[in-house]
């Protein structure tokens, strides 16, 4: 009998430790390589969440309609070993995004390449994940 919840115990916590994974996804489930963005936007805010940092962005289209667009960024951590800090992209930035957009047609992206009005860029998209090699660090 020991044995057996032992086993069950054993089994509940690999299916608990494998959940996160879950939740993690490669590039080519969610945004289209067929799919490039480039815009200049204004950052209106930054979320430093797991698995994946999320930058906000207002864009002002040719009609001169304003749409949020959500940038889908690299794991905290990783843009923390980039040199990025959680004031590297502050409200009222603007910054030129190159990315690739979600596959559903939504307003978001996969983001690669973040580039201010200074000339400064930063990569921002997750090595690894199955995006398009399109920055020298993939």
């Amino acid at each position: 009998m020991r044995r057996k919840s032992a086993t069950v115990i054993a089994g509940v916590c690999l299916f608990l430790a494998a959940v996160p994974v879950w939740a993690h996804h490669a590039f080519d489930a969610e945004f289209d390589a067929k799919k490039p963005v480039k815009f200049r936007g204004t950052v209106t805010k930054m979320e430093w969440i797991n698995p994946h940092a999320w930058i906000h962005i207002d864009v002002k289209g040719d009609d001169g309609k304003v749409v949020n667009w959500m940038i889908e960024a690299a794991a905290p951590n990783a843009l923390l070993r980039r040199g990025w800090t959680k004031t590297s992209l502050l409200a009222g930035t603007e910054i030129l995004v190159e990315g690739f957009q979600a596959k559903n047609g939504t307003n978001r992206a996969n983001g690669s390449l973040i580039t201010f009005t200074d000339g400064k860029k930063l990569f921002v998209g997750s090595s690894g994940d199955g995006a398009p090699p399109n920055s020298p660090e993939k």
